[in-house]
């Protein structure tokens, strides 16, 4: 399905978290697209370097980058590396996420810190690196990929909707300091509702598809908050199913 929103991404680098597959690849394939050059990010190997080769297939720049986010110190790791090489980071798309769908009496403290250092921890993580390298620059776009459980949550969710709305209040701190500190700088926080992808299909094997929308519908939200003249400013988008049973 191609996008029906228009940006111009030539010359400019994107850094998606979560790349590999679902939403993070929909994410890839829309920003490559658009003429963007491509990090994709993420600890699955080979469905990273399979994405890379089919973005590459199609005339894009692709690169793969093993990334666990939850580790501050390789996250510091890569933009040194970039800066190194004198590859900035124009678009960073935090779209890594975990869950554990348990009740809370069930949980791990291990599972909690797992879920919360991806979803939470590791997307400030690679805030804290490229937002100063975007204030030097004068410019830049980060996305944080947030959800429904943001504002909302439901049983079996704890871990999972504790890091989306810390994430939320994160982004919405971010995007007050941007205005302060650089207007060149875009920080959009998208809250989507349930998707057709492997991070939903996975864990509920019987879930109603009529109920979800397509990955490929989010991204092109992406997409969208990138196209927004410098002179407006987009702090935050919600896009759900029609029929989405958690929102509001």
């Amino acid at each position: 399905m191609d996008s029906g929103v228009r940006v111009d991404l030539r010359g400019r680098q994107a850094l998606v978290t979560g790349a590999a597959r679902g939403l993070g690849a929909a994410i890839a394939r829309r920003l490559a697209g658009a003429g963007a050059s491509v990090l994709v990010a993420d600890v699955r190997k080979e469905p990273a370097r399979e994405l890379c080769e089919e973005l590459a297939r199609g005339g894009a720049e692709a690169r793969f980058v093993e990334l666990d986010v939850t580790d501050a110190a390789a996250v510091a790791g890569v933009f040194r590396e970039l800066e190194e090489a004198g590859r900035a980071v124009d678009v960073l798309v935090n779209n890594a996420a975990v869950d554990v769908s348990k009740p809370i009496e069930h949980l791990a403290a291990a599972e909690v810190e797992r879920v919360v250092a991806t979803n939470l921890l590791g997307p400030v993580y690679l805030c804290l690196e490229v937002y100063r390298r975007m204030i030097a620059r004068g410019g830049g776009h980060i996305v944080n990929i947030l959800s429904t459980a943001a504002n909302r949550t439901w049983t079996e969710a704890g871990p999972y909707s504790a890091a989306k709305s810390g994430l939320r209040a994160f982004t919405h701190t971010l995007f007050k300091e941007a205005q302060r500190d650089c207007p060149g700088i875009g920080v959009t926080g998208i809250i989507a509702g349930g998707m057709e992808t492997p991070f939903i299909l996975e864990r509920f094997p019987d879930a109603d598809t009529s109920m979800l929308q397509s990955p490929e519908i989010v991204a092109d939200t992406v997409l969208y908050a990138l196209s927004v003249p410098a002179g407006s400013a987009v702090g935050e988008l919600v896009v759900v199913p029609r029929r989405e049973p958690s929102w509001p």
